[in-house]
């Protein structure tokens, strides 16, 4: 899979809606041909996103934080200050396999966090990345995409140092039986600009 890209980072946290907006009409710019394929690295105010798989009783106790449904895959997250999210918006057109780009984004993450001395790997029936945390496996990094016309988007978050007790107002991606952690938490100091310098590198070896 060859994929050659933009790349944007948007330097203050972003409203959820107001991304997605942003979102949807740069992929329908994508579709008509008139816009290359983008990355598009940024933050989020507090939310809870549910996707199409998401149930009600995921919700626990959201506590004041926004509740917005989405048309991505997968079910519940929390998105907030601290998270990279990362949105590529990609033209699938000359590949047409789902599974074998949802693995190259976890491919690419788990090389990413490689290079802050992070064994994270892949979970058997579970999309995502996961990292051990105190002999514990944790979640570290969810995906959730949606494709239209062969054109994929939404994408990924993950947790550098964001507050981790939100996660408890909701069933995180359903997974009741594991928790949730973050570099912070795993003690890695790592910056946003370091983070994104290395999905940088790592994109162009995982895609190109």
């Amino acid at each position: 899979m060859k994929i050659t890209t933009l790349w944007e980072i948007a330097e203050q946290p972003i409203h959820y809606l107001k991304a997605l907006e942003a979102m949807e009409s740069y992929v329908d710019d994508i579709i008509n041909n008139t816009a290359p394929n983008k990355i598009w690295l940024l933050e989020h105010f507090d939310v809870y996103t549910g996707g199409s798989s998401s149930s009600p009783e995921d919700i626990i106790a959201p506590k004041g934080i926004e509740i917005i449904n989405t048309n991505r895959g997968g079910k519940f997250t929390y998105h907030g200050i601290g998270q990279r999210i990362i949105y590529p918006m990609i033209n699938l057109n000359e590949f047409r396999d789902i599974k074998l780009y949802i693995a190259s984004l976890e491919n690419w993450i788990i090389s990413t966090l490689q290079d802050f001395n992070l064994d994270a790997f892949k979970k058997d029936g579970m999309i995502g990345i996961w990292v051990l945390d105190s002999g514990v496996e944790k979640k570290i990094g969810a995906i959730g995409v949606r494709v239209k016309k062969w054109v994929a988007y939404h994408g990924i978050a993950i947790n550098i140092n964001p507050d981790i007790a939100k996660f408890s107002g909701i069933v995180p991606c359903g997974i009741s039986n594991f928790g949730v952690t973050s570099l912070q938490k795993l003690k890695k100091d790592v910056s946003f600009k370091n983070f994104d310098i290395s999905l940088k590198n790592n994109f162009n070896k995982v895609f190109n």
